[in-house]
């Protein structure tokens, strides 16, 4: 899973590396071991704005058919399991609805005891990219009380490589990184969404433990 990231760039580096265009540049969450609790908002790139980077979208899907705003529920659809998203119905009808999420790093903790009351921190980068994109999903939501439009997002996963087993190693799960020259694969609905399922997607990550 994957709860905490570091975007830890400019608006400008991201505008040159990603060859597009942004809003709102004003916006644009920076920091390090930024929390989806807090449901941030992060720079991310739509399929529908493909050369623009938006920076009004919310960390922890609020699916548009929800009656109203449901933080918990939030906070159970930060991520969503790859594996799943057919069956489950907030993700079900949005698998057309996808994103990058832009990021430099994220965290995770490998448990050194069966309970996890001792841990141990990592840091957790591409190997190929300095800034890169989580694979996410996104849907947007009418308040009904303001006439106001939330959009969020979830950051999808899958099972977990060789490195990621040894870190996240009580749930052996990964955030999807979309290598670079995949990117328009992702954003593209045509592609099916199994096609990025580790072992037959993967991605070259390195890892080091946090001081």
């Amino acid at each position: 899973m994957c709860y905490y990231v570091d975007v830890k760039t400019t608006p400008s580096e991201v505008k040159k590396i990603f060859n597009v265009g942004i809003n709102h540049a004003d916006q644009f969450k920076t920091g390090e071991f930024i929390s989806g609790f807090t449901h941030p908002n992060l720079p991310v790139i739509t399929n529908l704005q493909p050369d623009l980077i938006q920076t009004d979208f919310t960390w922890g899907l609020q699916p548009s058919w929800g009656k109203g705003k449901d933080l918990e529920l939030r906070k159970g659809k930060l991520n969503a399991r790859l594996e799943e998203i057919d069956q489950k119905v907030s993700y079900k009808n949005i698998t057309s609805n996808r994103c990058l999420i832009l990021s430099t790093s994220y965290w995770e903790w490998r448990w050194l005891d069966e309970k996890g009351k001792q841990k141990e921190k990592y840091t957790i980068f591409s190997q190929n990219d300095e800034i890169f994109g989580f694979a996410g999903m996104y849907d947007s939501w009418l308040n009904p009380v303001n006439g106001e439009i939330m959009r969020t997002f979830t950051m999808v996963t899958t099972a977990a490589n060789e490195l990621m087993r040894y870190i996240h190693n009580h749930k052996k799960r990964m955030p999807i990184i979309i290598n670079r020259a995949d990117q328009q694969s992702w954003l593209d609905p045509k592609i099916d969404i199994q096609e990025f399922a580790y072992p037959n997607y993967n991605q070259s990550l390195v890892a080091f433990v946090a001081a």
